[in-house]
């Protein structure tokens, strides 16, 4: 039986974190989420100005939320079978031709349509860039690396969406249409920088299968992880689509506390996915989603804007770290296309579903206690969270040497994904 050697300080020098194709993938992050943007708000208000009434503009923004959740169900299977290039190909092509369509002299006949297929092309962007940024960092780095992507991605969302509500305002809605189209087609000239194709396909088939104990974990985590985001999620969606709407709470003020909620949840991305890749990422969950909950049953002192500031600076917290600890611990344990489709659908149908619901809730409860179960909610996605840390922490126990100084067969968090026929497979 082989000796253990007394363990070193590491004194690597850390691995690099950007790269040309990161790069390249950060940026086809950027711009599908600033087409996206640029629309959002603007095709609604148009069908509203064209007579269409608020039913034609819940039907647009539905059918792009369809679009969306309906390409993230297959996008894992599509990168398996056609590679990175071509699906995020597809899906500027998806997200941006359509936008033209806007060009049109009466949009309204063709808005729903536009809106299902940029849909399915901003959840297949969505997918393929979150896999493509798994995929091209260092291990040691990933939580970093995913940080920095949230950061990328939190820019359109304040730059774009007030962008283009102002150029719909202002009569120049045709304006907005073609930078939607430009930013959206714009991958298309530096995809062939990005991994893809036949070469990846091969060296995914070419991991080492994982035992069944090991596809019991991935299962679990495929559980346990969306459920756990989707519970933010929806927290998420109902600040977003019902602050507004609290009477007392002026515009201005309003916007400031979203604005507000938005940069700390990018930040607290940024610096969760440090602590995470230093002292591992299921430590953060319990943490944040208390102090998320904590924010949203703040909202129950709605009055002054200290409170609604107060409460938009905890959630944004809590939910930037439930994002990047969520998606970290997903990549950890699955492969890259699964693992991001699952967290971009958490994303999407928690967001969309928790507005339908708290709609119903707080027409019997009002405003501040509707706000409060919502941090309930949140809290019930704790035993989850601990599961969670528990499995990884006994894996990481597993990965300890033997005998001889070798790992564990089924020691797998941490290690590169490895794709599996009995279960989960990409």
């Amino acid at each position: 039986m082989g000796t253990l050697t007394q363990a070193q300080p590491d004194t690597a020098v850390p691995a690099r974190l950007l790269s040309v194709p990161l790069a390249v993938t950060f940026l086809a992050e950027f711009t599908s989420l600033t087409s996206f943007f640029l629309l959002l708000s603007v095709m609604p208000m148009l069908a509203a100005a064209a007579g269409a009434g608020s039913s034609a503009a819940g039907l647009i923004t539905g059918s792009l939320l369809l679009g969306t959740v309906a390409a993230e169900v297959v996008a894992a299977a599509a990168i398996r079978r056609f590679g990175y290039r071509t699906v995020l190909a597809a899906g500027a092509v998806l997200l941006g031709v359509p936008a033209l369509a806007m060009l049109a002299r009466e949009p309204q006949a063709v808005m729903v349509s536009v809106s299902l297929v940029r849909g399915l092309g901003f959840g297949l962007c969505g997918v393929a860039t979150g896999a493509l940024t798994a995929k091209l960092l260092p291990p040691g780095r990933r939580g970093e690396g995913l940080g920095l992507l949230g950061v990328v991605s939190g820019v359109p969302a304040v730059i774009a969406l007030p962008a283009g509500v102002w150029l719909a305002g202002h009569h120049l809605s045709a304006a907005s249409a073609a930078m939607a189209a430009a930013a959206g087609l714009l991958p298309l000239a530096a995809i062939r920088w990005l991994p893809g194709g036949r070469e990846a396909r091969q060296t995914a088939r070419a991991r080492r299968m994982p035992g069944a104990r090991s596809c019991g974990r991935m299962a679990g985590a495929a559980l346990r992880l969306p459920l756990i985001f989707a519970a933010a999620t929806i927290a998420a969606g109902v600040l977003d689509s019902f602050l507004p709407l609290v009477k007392g709470i002026p515009s201005n003020l309003c916007s400031a506390a979203l604005l507000v909620q938005a940069i700390t949840a990018t930040l607290s991305r940024w610096q969760a996915g440090k602590h995470g890749d230093r002292y591992g990422h299921a430590r953060l969950l319990v943490p944040a989603l208390a102090v998320a909950a904590l924010g949203m049953a703040t909202m129950m002192l709605l009055g002054s804007p200290g409170v609604i500031f107060a409460s938009m600076v905890l959630f944004g917290a809590g939910f930037g770290v439930i994002e990047n600890a969520t998606f970290a611990l997903l990549i950890e344990q699955l492969p890259e296309a699964k693992a991001s489709a699952l967290w971009n659908l958490a994303y999407d149908a928690g967001y969309g579903a928790g507005p339908a619901v708290f709609g119903l809730i707080c027409v019997r409860t009002g405003y501040p206690a509707a706000f409060a179960l919502t941090g309930a909610l949140i809290l019930a996605a704790v035993p989850a969270a601990l599961r969670e840390r528990k499995t990884v922490a006994s894996v990481a126990a597993g990965t300890r040497p033997v005998g001889g100084g070798h790992l564990r067969d089924d020691a797998l968090i941490g290690a590169p994904a490895a794709p599996s026929d009995c279960c989960l497979s990409a």
